[in-house]
C-alpha cells in the first residue's frame, strides 16, 4: 500500500543579501515611538495571486550613534519636531497672533486710504509740461484778504494770496530739499508785471505752476495749498508746537507778542508766528524762514509714534489737516504721506534749504507794481538742476 507522503512545507528561506535581492524592492522597517519592538507588514501581490503574506521582520536595535538608517534618523527627526511642537505652543500662538495683527494692520491702512481720499479737495492745478527724474511738490499757503488779523492792511486787496510758496524736491539720489519763493518775487503773467503771490487769484493755479516750473526748469508733479485759516486747528490738534525766534515781538499787524527764545505755541500763536513780516528787519524772507520752521514743527511732530500710533489723534489730526488742505487733480493719500517724508527729510541735518537767488531784493519795475524782488534767473535754474540730480551738498542755499 503506497505509502502517505505529505508535501514538504516550504523551508522558510533565509534572508536574502542585497546582492541576491537585486530584483527585488528591498522594504525598509519602520519603528513605533511607543514600543521597544517594530515590524513591517509588507503586502505583495504576485502575479496569477491575490494572497497577500505577511513577513516579521527582525527587531531593529538602535545603534550606537543613533538610529539604525538614514531613514529612521530622518523618522526620529520628524517625531521630535512634533514633540518640540507641543512643548513649545507658546510659539505657534506667538506667530498666529503676529500674523492677525498685521492682517489688521493692512486692512486698517486700506480704510485709512479710502478715507483719506474720499476727504481729499481737488483742482486743477498742474499743467502738461514733461516730467524729470525728480519728484517736485509745490506747496503754497493762502491768506484770504478778509480783514482778519495778519491776513492783509489794504482793504482794497480783496481775494486770496498765495504768501507762502515753497518748492520741495525729492531726487531719486541725494539730499532732499525746502527752497522758499519769496512772495514778492517779480514774473511777467499775460504780458504784465506783477508779484508771484497775485498770479494765482487773477490767472489761475496753473498759471502759477507754470511759473515756478519756468523759475526751476522742471516740471511740479504736485501742488499742495494750505489756508493760514486752518493752520491753527492742525497745530491744536497736535498738541501745539515748539517754535524759536531770536528777537522779542509785539506786532500788532500779525497779532504777534513774542519774548526772546524758544516757546510752546498753540494754533493762534503759530499762525501769528508764520504771518509776522513788519516788525522783523528781514522782512519777508525772515517771515520765509518762520513758515518753514513752523511746517517743519509740524511735520515732525504728526510722524511722531505718539500720534500715528494713536488712532483717535491720528484721525483728529488728519480732520483738521485735510479740512484747510487742497491738492492738485493727481494727487492722493500715499502721495501726501511721501511730500510729509520728503519734507521732514528736507528739514533735517542732511536736507538743503533756503530761498532762490536774487539780483536786487528792492527792484520797482513800475508805480503800480511796486517794491519787488528780482530773482537770478541762471543761478536759478543750475540750482534746481543740482537738486534735480541730487548732486548738491546739504546745507542753506539762496540770496543774492
Amino acid at each position: 500500500m503506497p505509502s502517505r507522503h505529505r508535501r514538504p512545507e516550504a523551508a522558510p528561506s533565509a534572508p536574502a543579501s542585497p546582492a541576491r535581492r537585486s530584483g527585488r524592492q528591498q522594504e525598509l522597517p519602520t519603528f513605533s515611538p511607543s514600543s521597544g519592538t517594530s515590524t513591517t507588514r509588507t503586502a505583495r501581490r504576485t502575479s496569477g495571486s491575490s494572497r497577500t503574506t505577511r513577513r516579521p521582520v527582525a527587531q531593529a536595535a538602535p545603534s550606537g550613534n543613533g538610529w539604525g538608517n538614514g531613514s529612521n534618523r530622518s523618522n526620529r527627526g520628524m517625531l521630535s519636531g512634533a514633540a518640540l511642537t507641543r512643548r513649545h505652543p507658546v510659539r505657534r500662538f506667538v506667530a498666529i497672533l503676529l500674523l492677525v495683527i498685521l492682517l489688521a494692520l493692512v486692512v486698517l491702512a486700506g480704510c485709512g486710504w479710502f478715507w483719506i481720499n474720499a476727504k481729499l479737495t481737488h483742482e486743477q492745478m498742474l499743467t502738461d509740461a514733461p516730467g524729470s527724474g525728480a519728484t517736485t511738490w509745490l506747496l503754497l499757503g493762502s491768506d484770504q484778504r478778509d480783514g482778519s488779523p495778519g491776513a492783509g492792511q489794504d482793504t482794497s486787496i480783496t481775494g486770496f494770496r498765495t504768501d507762502t510758496i515753497l518748492v520741495l524736491t525729492k531726487p531719486k539720489q541725494g539730499a532732499a530739499s525746502l527752497i522758499s519763493v519769496p512772495r514778492d518775487s517779480l514774473v511777467k503773467q499775460d504780458g504784465k508785471y506783477m508779484k508771484i503771490n497775485a498770479v494765482a487769484y487773477t490767472s489761475g493755479y496753473p498759471s502759477l505752476t507754470s511759473q515756478i516750473e519756468d523759475i526751476t526748469g522742471h516740471k511740479v508733479d504736485h501742488v499742495a495749498l494750505i489756508r493760514f485759516g486752518g493752520l491753527s486747528k492742525v497745530v491744536d490738534a497736535i498738541g501745539g508746537i515748539n517754535l524759536c525766534y531770536d528777537a522779542d515781538v509785539n506786532d500788532p499787524q500779525s497779532g504777534m507778542v513774542w519774548s526772546k527764545g524758544c516757546h510752546q505755541a498753540d494754533g493762534g500763536m503759530a499762525l501769528a508766528f508764520t504771518r509776522m513780516r513788519y516788525s522783523d528787519p528781514k522782512g519777508d524772507f525772515g517771515r520765509a524762514d518762520r513758515q518753514r520752521q513752523t511746517i517743519s514743527a509740524i511735520t515732525s511732530k504728526v510722524l511722531q509714534p505718539s500720534i500715528l500710533l494713536n488712532p483717535p489723534a491720528a484721525g483728529k489730526v488728519l480732520s483738521a489737516g485735510l479740512d484747510s488742505l487742497i491738492v492738485d487733480e493727481r494727487t492722493n493719500a500715499i502721495d501726501l504721506v511721501r511730500m510729509l517724508l520728503a519734507f521732514r527729510s528736507a528739514s533735517g541735518g542732511k536736507g538743503i534749504t533756503g530761498s532762490l537767488y536774487w539780483t536786487n531784493p528792492n527792484y520797482y519795475p513800475n508805480w503800480r507794481v511796486g517794491s519787488t524782488v528780482l530773482l537770478d534767473q541762471a543761478r536759478n535754474t543750475d540750482l534746481f538742476e543740482q537738486l534735480a540730480q541730487g548732486s548738491h551738498a546739504p546745507g542753506t542755499v539762496g540770496g543774492i
